[in-house]
This record gives C-alpha cells, structure tokens and sequence, in this order.
C-alpha cells in the first residue's frame, strides 16, 4: 500500500525588529523655500518697516504720492533720499541681495539643528563602551538573542551595524565546514555592508551646509559690487565728489560683506563640528566591528 508522506511545514521566520536609525529631512528643498520665504517678509516687514509712512530705522517721512518711493505695487517702501538711524535700516538699505543672504543663513541654522537631532540619535540611549561590553560578552556566551535585544534596546544606526554584525555571527556559528578565516571574513563584510547602508542617513543635508560655505562669501561680495556701483552712479549724477554720500554708500554696501561673510563663518563651524563628530562615529563602527571578529576568532577553534 502506498504511503504518503505529509511534507513537514516550514518554520516560520521570526520577525525581525524594526530598525530605529538617525532621522533626517530628505526633501530639503522645501526648508530653503520656506527659509526665503521668512527672510523676505523679515526683510521687507521688518527692516523696511512696510505698510507705514514713517519708519523708527530711517529719518524723515515718505510721502505716499510718491510713486518712486513705492515698490511692488505701492505696498512695500524702499525709502528712497531717507538715510538709516538704527543698523537694520542700514541692513535693508544694503538691497535685495540682503534677503538672499538672509535666507543661507536661516538655512544653515535650521539645517544645523535637524543634524544635531539625527546624530544624538544615531549612537543610542546608552553609551558605545558599555553598549559594546554587552554584546560582547552575550556573544561569548553564544546568547545570541540577548545580543539582538541589546541592540534593539539601544536603537540608533550604531545598533544597526551591530544587529547586521551579530545576525553574520550567528550565521557563521552555525554554518559547519567552513574554515575560521572564511566566517571572520564574512563577519567583516556583513559589517561593512551596514555601515554602507547607514553612512548616508549621518551625512544626509551636510552637502547644503558645504556649498553655504562658499556661496555665502560669493553672495555677500557679489550684494557689495551692486551697492558700490550704485552709489559711484550716483556720485557721477551729482556731478561732485560728496565724501559723506560715498562714506555712506560703501558702509551699506559693505553690508552684504559682513552679513555673507558671517554666514559663511556658521556654515564652516557647522560644517567641521558635524564631519568631526561622523568620523568619530565611523572609528567607532570600525572599532566594534574588529572587536566582533576578534571575538569571534578568540572563542571558536579552526575547523579541518
């Protein structure tokens, strides 16, 4: 009589535990836009005090029927023959290239505190040494849940390598036949593949701040060529050389200068203290992998 054999059913994997690595805003394009958005209407609201005829950053008073004195439909004053009293009038004084300025600066601080926020999280609740000490010591032991626990307790990208790590070690303890050299080396290579896949989370927007480094000095030189040009035009229709109009048309145009160059400044401060501490962290993941290996090979014997 025929027998049949009923097929044994598949174990069913267990889930894994969801990844909790750094976050960050991956459509930065809307913070520039809404950063230019907050720099002119500061600009224009603020410094240019629209919407009045007598403003507390200039001297005098416009007059309305003035339509040269008007902009964007009379809405907006450019005070034009007022001269400031207070430093943001000389700022809003220094042109439209202000704004844009204005707007790399915003852009530099909001993109600065969205990576202060991704990297706290990126290490995890708990320190790397004693976070690092128990997944050692759980791998010793062969707790190799306990290990995936721990990292998933920790949370952050570091637990993320180490959980990809661990998962390659428990692969490689259970995989007989294979020589010590061969499991070591694809303990190192699950590691590095995590590290690949987790790198760009760490350095997500930090290409922004690289090019405000530049752009900000670009744009505040380019706001003092304007402003000089300007103020040289009108020296030249007056028909006389006015030392006090042209003392004050190079401080407004030297505007832009200060305010690119301290841009820039942020944008360079901002810039190294994040590669800085990126790099800690990659020794740090390069660090934790060789102690895994290390590990690995102190605690299993050569197989023939």
């Amino acid at each position: 009589m025929a027998t049949t054999q009923m097929a044994a059913p598949a174990a069913k994997k267990a889930p894994q535990a969801k990844k909790s690595g750094s976050v960050g805003i991956k459509d930065a394009i809307w913070v520039i836009v809404i950063c230019g958005i907050v720099a002119f209407l500061n600009f224009y609201f603020n410094f240019g005090a629209a919407f009045f005829q007598e403003s507390g950053n200039f001297n005098g008073v416009l007059d309305p029927a003035d339509e040269n004195s008007k902009m964007f439909f009379g809405l907006l004053w450019d005070h034009s023959g007022q001269s400031p009293e207070t430093i943001w009038g000389t700022i809003f004084k220094g042109g439209v290239i202000v704004p844009v300025i204005h707007t790399l600066l915003l852009t530099v601080i909001f993109m600065a505190i969205e990576r202060v926020i991704a990297l706290s999280k990126c290490i995890g609740k708990e320190k790397l040494a004693n976070f690092l000490a128990k997944i050692k010591a759980d791998l010793k032991a062969l707790n190799f849940d306990a290990a995936l626990q721990h990292c998933q307790a920790q949370g952050g990208s570091v637990a993320n390598v180490v959980r990809a790590t661990v998962m390659a070690y428990k692969e490689a303890d259970a995989t007989p036949g294979v020589k010590k050299e061969v499991k070591i080396a694809r303990i190192q290579a699950a590691h590095e593949e995590a590290i690949a896949v987790e790198m760009p989370t760490l350095t997500m927007n930090l290409p922004i701040i690289a090019t405000i480094v530049t752009l900000g000095t670009l744009t505040g030189l380019l706001g003092t060529v304007v402003g000089m040009i300007k103020s040289f035009q009108a020296l030249a229709k007056g028909g006389g050389g006015d030392s006090v109009e042209l003392s004050a048309g190079i401080s407004e145009a030297l505007i832009n200068t200060a305010f690119g160059i301290g841009t820039s400044w942020l944008a360079v401060v901002s810039y190294n203290f994040f590669t800085n501490r990126i790099d800690k962290i990659s020794f740090a993941l390069d660090e934790i992998g060789y102690s895994l290996a290390q590990t690995y090979n102190a605690t299993h014997q050569d197989e023939a």
